[in-house]
């Protein structure tokens, strides 16, 4: 079935779910971002909070976003967003979502602690991670493998190291910094689930991604807007790949 577009006057619903636990690096920015970036288009946008504290997570809203967070944060957004099953059913739809860092390990099949101990995540995303010796902290630079959107940059911070499995596919190749840690790769995608290590936030450094997940909630190609010469002076200078 083919999903009508939304018009003009139309309200488009962004979740940013549980910023008390996955709140890190500043990642809620994300939905001030893509809030923005439909408001310069004349659409109407609504910034849902949803706190741990609730019963579960709605299935109303067009787009998800998930931030980064450590350990015993992630283990209670799997157990939170477990319950009623609502991001699943809602991904099962085709709606867009984002995770960023814990994030990430969240929306995949499996996370080890920094205890040594396995927890399932979600399974959104054909995901696993596991620590790794050293922390990955610092510029990160990727060639996105999504049509359209170029090299991504943002820093990282994280200890986790993860490998696509086969039912996912990377967001991109390194160009420098560390990513998943493993085959040169970062991020992973399955259908409209995307997944980075990427902080910045990382919607704000990278439009063209924004743009992406906006178009997909939006259910139409999205008109241009201005250039901005001071963030195009901007992102070619930390687009610039390091020796």
């Amino acid at each position: 079935m083919t999903e009508a577009p939304l018009t003009d006057e139309s309200t488009v619903r962004i979740a940013l779910v549980v910023p008390d636990l996955l709140g890190t690096y500043g990642d809620r920015g994300n939905a001030l971002v893509l809030a923005q970036r439909l408001r310069w288009r004349g659409y109407r946008a609504e910034i849902v909070t949803v706190l741990s504290s609730a019963e579960s997570l709605p299935e109303s809203c067009d787009i998800y976003l998930l931030g980064g967070g450590e350990d015993v944060a992630q283990q209670a957004a799997v157990s939170f967003l477990r319950r009623g099953n609502g991001l699943r059913r809602a991904v099962d739809s085709g709606t867009a979502v984002l995770g960023v860092c814990g994030g990430l390990q969240v929306l995949g099949t499996r996370f080890t602690t920094g205890d040594g101990k396995h927890h399932a995540g979600l399974g959104l995303v054909d995901i696993e991670t596991r620590p790794g010796a050293d922390r990955a902290i610092g510029e990160l630079g990727t060639r996105s493998e999504l049509p359209g959107i170029g090299v991504l940059t943002g820093f990282e911070n994280h200890l986790g190291r993860s490998e696509v499995g086969d039912d996912a596919r990377p967001l991109g190749r390194v160009l420098h910094g560390t990513g998943n840690g493993a085959d040169g790769v970062e991020g992973g995608v399955t259908g409209r689930v995307v997944c980075t290590y990427l902080h910045g936030p990382v919607l704000a450094r990278n439009p063209a991604l924004a743009d992406t997940v906006l178009s997909w909630a939006v259910g139409a190609p999205l008109d241009g807007l201005p250039d901005f010469p001071e963030l195009e002076r901007l992102r070619a200078e930390r687009t610039r790949v390091r020796g």
